[in-house]
């Protein structure tokens, strides 16, 4: 866990100290691997004292859990929108070269921070970080859509897997989808975002309409 600092943790502060060594870690990682990283690289770059940064994290690893973490939250609301009605095949794609951009953003987002998530969904990575990849990425499909809406359905953003009734769809969209991404960036992403929506958006819908999804090259 995340170590408390004296200050409380809704503080400016203390936001813009953690905001500062996540940013750091996010920037040294496109530089080099997570293990070739020092909590000395860090406060380096963050321009911050060690004292600092152990009032805030445990080591690098915590570190970049808790930077990983963030990123996820702020990627979730925005951009992972499985919209079942999308699958309706009279609804020719907008885009057919891009048959969905908010996915197509997932992946970019995972692609642009390859290091840092390689590292840590990998076969020697954070189990807690796998852990709420997948339960707000769950949550954000199970809001999105998954299911009818109700007046109580949350919306993809706030949504909290720990309150969401057990939607199997939705689970099985989130463990496909980080199960894709991360064997996806252990190869080095051979693909880009926009072919890896192409390869996984009919899997997607296969899901949501209950047909069998066409060959994938």
């Amino acid at each position: 866990m995340t170590k408390s600092s004296s200050a409380q943790p809704g503080d400016r502060r203390v936001r813009r100290t953690r905001a500062a060594l996540q940013r750091a870690l996010i920037d040294l990682v496109e530089e080099r691997d997570l293990s070739q990283i020092s909590v000395a690289d860090v406060v380096d770059r963050a321009e911050v004292n060690r004292s600092t940064f152990y009032a805030h994290y445990q080591d690098v690893h915590e570190l970049a859990e808790a930077a990983c973490t963030s990123m996820i939250d702020d990627l979730i609301g925005v951009v992972l929108t499985i919209d079942p009605a999308r699958a309706n095949p009279s609804r020719p794609s907008e885009n057919p070269e891009d048959p969905d951009p908010p996915l197509t953003a997932f992946f970019a987002h995972f692609a642009e921070h390859a290091g840092l998530y390689r590292s840590l969904l990998g076969p020697t990575g954070s189990a807690r970080v796998i852990e709420h990849v997948r339960l707000r990425t769950a949550a954000a499909a199970h809001a999105s859509g998954q299911i009818p809406a109700t007046d109580h359905t949350p919306t993809p953003d706030t949504a909290d897997a720990s309150v969401i009734p057990h939607d199997v769809p939705a689970a099985f969209v989130a463990g496909a989808l980080i199960g894709v991404a991360t064997d996806w960036l252990q190869r080095g992403c051979p693909r880009t975002p926009t072919e890896m929506t192409i390869a996984t958006k009919p899997l997607l819908l296969a899901l949501s309409t209950g047909t069998d999804a066409p060959a994938t090259s």
